[in-house]
């Protein structure tokens, strides 16, 4: 097809029209302008029946006189009734949801305050602990002789366990304190990048905690059946507050047994509130779980709509996760700063001797008794430091 060009000649011509194109539409609108100023009068003052700035007559209608306020369906309303509604989605029958607003305002404050006094308040037993108690030396001195505490597998699957538990630690922290503390610092565009960066690695790691969690249950659960020692241990503290204390233990203390239990229990019950987040509205975990607790005589609401059942869930799922945090920070103190030789347990999975005697004497035995009995007296299991 042959491509026609505005010459040089003819560009000012086609300006020409468009502008008189555009000032005839202006003359048109002026006229109309005048025409209708016309038609008012030439009075400055306004017509009988102009709108004026006085406020107008105030009236009050009556729901008894028929008016359009219906005091019952407004009740009904703000009470959360379920209306009926042409769509799949059952929850948009609901205009009012009357439990929102209060699970709105704990969210925003009761919990992260309370929240922040628990973790303040572990953070701060811990400093005052060590100031007291000073770091739990080996009362004997290294014996330059390790024996094997956890072997590969057991080591993977508290790292892996623990990594994870940390990541959404703080993951989940800043979706909890993000909007108070970070937003104010980072400015909006960096915080949301944040926020939408850790609201997805909190959502794919749930998934490593999972198989870290259940590794740790069939590689521990086992040793962790209390037994006689665990009585002997619990009256004297574990020995943490008297330097020449060391009741016996197994494998596992008493106290380690505690924090095991705890971390199955508050893992198991993360991960199931935190499946029903992750698939809204597809599982009634609150309200199954409301008429169990119910059987014991409590008096938990049994019927929750899909909203409830969300609102519980977070509320949960943040609780039970900063009760993890607090008991986990103090896990960590003891396993790094707070007592000499406890990291190597899970860093190279093998522990001085001296160590394992003053803290599990029983295992040292059993675990010496298996080697000779293997060997035919041989010591092997036992290896002198490097």
């Amino acid at each position: 097809m042959p491509v026609h060009r505005i010459s040089r000649a003819t560009m000012p011509a086609a300006i020409g029209i468009v502008l008189a194109i555009m000032l005839l539409v202006a003359a048109g609108f002026t006229l109309a302008s005048s025409q209708a100023l016309a038609q008012g009068g030439s009075s400055v003052r306004p017509p009988a029946n102009a709108v004026t700035n006085a406020p107008p007559e105030r009236t009050v209608t009556s729901p008894q006189a028929g008016g359009n306020y219906d005091v019952d369906l407004w009740k009904k309303l703000r009470q959360g009734v379920q209306g009926k509604v042409s769509i799949p989605d059952s929850k948009a029958g609901v205009l009012v949801q009357a439990e929102g607003s209060e699970w709105t305002e704990f969210r925003r404050t009761a919990l992260p305050r309370w929240g922040g006094y628990a973790l303040a308040a572990i953070i701060g037993l811990l400093a005052v602990f060590y100031l007291v108690r000073g770091r739990i030396r080996i009362e004997k001195g290294l014996a330059g002789v390790k024996i094997t505490r956890f072997n590969s597998l057991e080591r993977m699957s508290h790292w892996l366990m623990a990594v994870a538990f940390l990541l959404q630690a703080a993951t989940g922290l800043v979706a909890l304190y993000g909007r108070d503390v970070l937003l104010p610092l980072m400015g909006k565009s960096t915080f949301a990048s944040l926020a939408l960066g850790a609201k997805w690695m909190h959502a794919y790691v749930a998934f490593a905690f999972m198989v870290g969690l259940l590794l740790s249950f069939l590689l521990w659960v086992r040793h962790n059946f209390p037994n006689v020692y665990d009585v002997v241990w619990l009256a004297k503290a574990g020995g943490l507050l008297s330097k020449h204390s060391h009741p016996p233990a197994r494998k596992f203390n008493a106290g380690q047994k505690i924090l095991f239990w705890m971390i199955m229990i508050g893992g198991v019950s993360l991960s199931l509130s935190g499946l029903s987040l992750l698939l809204p509205f597809e599982f009634s975990l609150f309200e199954k779980t409301f008429v169990l607790l119910n059987t014991l005589g409590l008096q938990l609401p049994t019927e929750l709509s899909p909203v409830q059942e969300m609102q519980y869930a977070v509320s949960w799922h943040s609780i039970i996760a900063l009760g993890l945090l607090c008991v986990i920070l103090a896990h960590i103190y003891i396993g790094t700063i707070g007592m000499e030789g406890a990291f190597d347990a899970m860093g190279s999975g093998e522990v001085d001797l001296n160590w394992a005697k003053e803290h599990h004497s029983v295992w040292v035995k059993e675990e010496l008794e298996k080697d000779r009995v293997a060997m035919h007296g041989s010591d092997v299991g036992i290896q002198p430091a490097e």
